[in-house]
């Protein structure tokens, strides 16, 4: 019979190179200290890197310019987490700048606001995501992430900073957002948000 191991083994490597692993989707598989007991094996035994507690990947490497692994963005890691607890999120402050281009300041610590409960995930050395539930109603109704994302870019630069050459950027990342999207979405803008985009 295949071990407990083998079969979890297999499963991840049926995900692909690349792939951010949680301990939590292996939990039918065998008691908790089964299941943390393989994945430490699977860590030491190079066959996956740990990122934060419970959160895992296995690594994608670069064949073509030998570069070596090629590791997941704090983003990455933030969708992954939001998907596995069926949230929505949407960066803030410098990180929301940064997504859009307006900024090339990374913050050590990332806050996205949720739809899912308020943590705060350390990964690697130091770096941490930080998850604020938000109870928005409004915020959480847009259908475009995008939009919302320029919805906090432009907060956190407020209305009397805001220039004309970030809002030329912020309208050129939403010209891709689909018409009926659009037109729902800036009716849930703040008004001042919504002249300054609507503006001609």
């Amino acid at each position: 019979m295949e071990s407990i191991e083998k079969k979890i083994l297999r499963r991840i490597r049926g995900r692909g190179s690349g792939s951010l692993v949680f301990m939590s989707d292996f939990a039918n598989y065998g008691t908790p200290a089964t299941i943390k007991t393989i994945f430490h094996h699977l860590y030491t035994d190079g066959v996956l890197m740990r990122l934060a507690q419970g959160i895992y990947y296995y690594p994608k490497k670069d064949t073509a310019l030998g570069l070596g692994v090629i590791y997941p963005s704090i983003d990455d890691i933030a969708t992954a987490i939001a998907k596995r607890d069926h949230a929505r999120i949407v960066p803030t402050g410098a990180y929301a700048l940064n997504r859009l281009g307006l900024s090339t300041q990374v913050p050590t610590n990332v806050v996205y606001v949720t739809t899912g409960t308020s943590r705060k995930v350390k990964v690697g050395d130091g770096n941490g995501i930080l998850f604020k539930h938000s109870s928005s109603g409004k915020l959480f109704s847009f259908q475009s992430d995008l939009m919302m994302l320029a919805v906090m870019a432009m907060r956190e630069i407020g209305q009397e900073q805001i220039t004309d050459e970030q809002v030329g950027i912020i309208k050129g990342y939403l010209a891709g957002v689909p018409q009926s999207e659009y037109s729902h979405d800036v009716k849930l803008m703040p008004i001042w948000i919504r002249q300054i985009l609507m503006k001609k």
